[in-house]
């Protein structure tokens, strides 16, 4: 399996993105007089877009081209979907639920077993959630210090409204599906629609 080795800060760095979208509390110190960059022509800017949200969300190209052809396929608009598409990985919803710091934690996490889908155990963190589904920590897992120190700085953290988690419990329903406004971070979906439909 392939996988993205690249320092966190510096691809933040270079991408223009807060380190805290990804669940880093460390912030990049900007120079403005350090590195001055050209205009950036529209391809420029279609490729940076995407490459930003592959970041995010920390899957590779063939994976995030199949997003996109999933979500040309549906009816809606298509950017949204593709956005929504990502947002319902389980990964991503374990780490939105506040169960890990970051989404490559939750998504190690994932793989090691530790969670499950209406009570049955899945390590595959691309695996889509759906409404109604209850994804909760494993028994085993509950007794581990690393999720109790989760449980305890859960209200450091916001819940976005498609999730349903109390407080103090391990598990979390799905409510509804992502919608645009949900997404936490500055994006153009529309600049990777075009840069996928050249």
């Amino acid at each position: 399996m392939a996988k993205n080795t690249q320092p966190v800060l510096k691809r933040c760095k270079t991408l223009g993105l807060s380190p805290a979208v990804l669940g880093y509390s460390k912030e990049t110190k900007r120079n403005p007089k350090a590195h001055v960059r050209r205009k950036q022509s529209e391809y420029g800017r279609q490729l940076a877009e995407k490459q930003k949200v592959k970041f995010i969300y920390g899957v590779l190209e063939k994976q995030f081209h199949r997003y996109y052809e999933k979500a040309e396929r549906k009816k809606g608009i298509t950017g949204e979907i593709m956005l929504q598409e990502l947002e319902r990985r389980l990964d991503n919803v374990v780490y939105r639920m506040g169960l890990a710091s970051t989404r490559r934690e939750a998504r190690q996490l994932v793989n090691h077993g530790h969670f499950t889908i209406n009570g049955k155990r899945c390590n595959i963190p691309s695996c889509q959630v759906n409404v109604g589904d209850v994804i909760a920590v494993c028994e085993k897992s509950r007794a581990s210090a690393k999720f109790k120190a989760l449980i305890e700085d859960f209200g450091k953290k916001a819940m976005p409204q498609w999730i349903e988690r109390a407080a103090d419990s391990f598990e979390g329903k799905i409510v509804a599906l992502p919608v645009r406004e949900d997404i936490d971070y500055e994006v153009s979906e529309n600049l990777i629609v075009e840069l996928y439909s050249r």
